[in-house]
């Protein structure tokens, strides 16, 4: 493996770039991220660009459903990205390993048969003096704690990695890039040029589902705990069958028991005398065979 250190300046992207349209995905400035890549057009898109400087445009699908997108199917706002290793498959398709430099906008496509292909501008990020960005940030960072110890699949490095970071804007993205949210509601970041108004928005949006993983959780522990109880009661009768079968009583004796209560049920008592039977019959019942006061001689 070289050490060659690569010191191109990506940030300086041509006017022109290969499009690569993203299923179900929105690429952050800053994100390392592996995509595999299937369609004709992307690959070609691919190969063509590792020919040259390997940096692309990355834009996510407005409907991730679509094999065959249009150019009116992609978002206007992307991010250029530069692609930091390929691989191909033995089934055709290809594994490329992309890095988000900054976010861009497509101006107009350019017409090319074998791939998307279109002029691109980048796009400049707004009130990076902001006196709230410090504080900001803090609280951002303080409630990716209490995502991460809900949401348990994301890694612990990732955790380390957002605590270390001391740019609002790269903060922002990073964390962006790991929330659980709609690519309709990532794509809104990435358009939303305001440092400021982007770490609220991620904060609202990991409060949001912080709360949504406590719900869960409860609801997860009172299941739980009913299936428990449910088990436990199953236990305890299946124990109570077991002792009256030992004890001579089977389902004759709870037949008869049975007979006895309608009995009680249909003579004509006085109330009193209803009252002494039930006590009587209740106290029956709780007796086993065994017991020298309920046989009758």
């Amino acid at each position: 493996m070289s050490d060659t250190t690569d010191t191109t300046d990506y940030t300086k992207f041509p006017e022109v770039l290969a499009v690569l349209p993203l299923r179900n995905i929105v690429v952050f400035p800053g994100m390392i991220v592996p995509l595999f890549v299937g369609r004709d057009k992307s690959i070609r898109a691919l190969e063509d660009v590792m020919a040259d400087d390997k940096q692309i445009m990355l834009v996510a699908q407005r409907d991730g459903d679509l094999d065959d997108p249009s150019e009116e199917d992609v978002y206007d706002i992307g991010t250029v990205g530069t692609i930091l290793q390929l691989l191909k498959l033995p089934d055709g398709t290809v594994k490329v390993l992309v890095e988000g430099l900054r976010r861009a906008r497509l101006v107009d496509f350019v017409p090319n048969e074998s791939f998307f292909q279109a002029s691109v501008i980048g796009i400049e990020e707004e009130d990076l003096d902001s006196p709230d960005l410090s504080s900001l940030s803090k609280t951002v960072v303080g409630q990716f704690d209490n995502y991460v110890k809900m949401n348990r699949k994301i890694p612990q490095e990732v955790q380390n990695v957002i605590r270390e970071i001391d740019d609002p804007q790269k903060l922002a993205d990073t964390v962006a890039g790991h929330l659980n949210i709609q690519i309709s509601e990532k794509q809104a970041l990435l358009e939303n040029v305001s440092v400021s108004e982007r770490l609220e928005n991620v904060l609202g949006h990991m409060e949001n589902e912080v709360g949504l993983l406590q719900v869960e959780k409860k609801i997860r522990g009172r299941v739980k705990r009913q299936m428990e109880k449910t088990q436990r009661e199953y236990y305890l009768n299946e124990q109570l069958k077991a002792i009256q079968k030992e004890l001579g009583e089977g389902e004759d004796g709870m037949d008869d028991l049975a007979e006895l209560e309608a009995q009680i049920e249909k003579t004509k008592f006085s109330k009193e005398a209803r009252e002494k039977a039930q006590a009587e019959f209740k106290k029956l019942k709780n007796m086993s065979p065994m017991s020298a006061e309920a046989t009758v001689v």
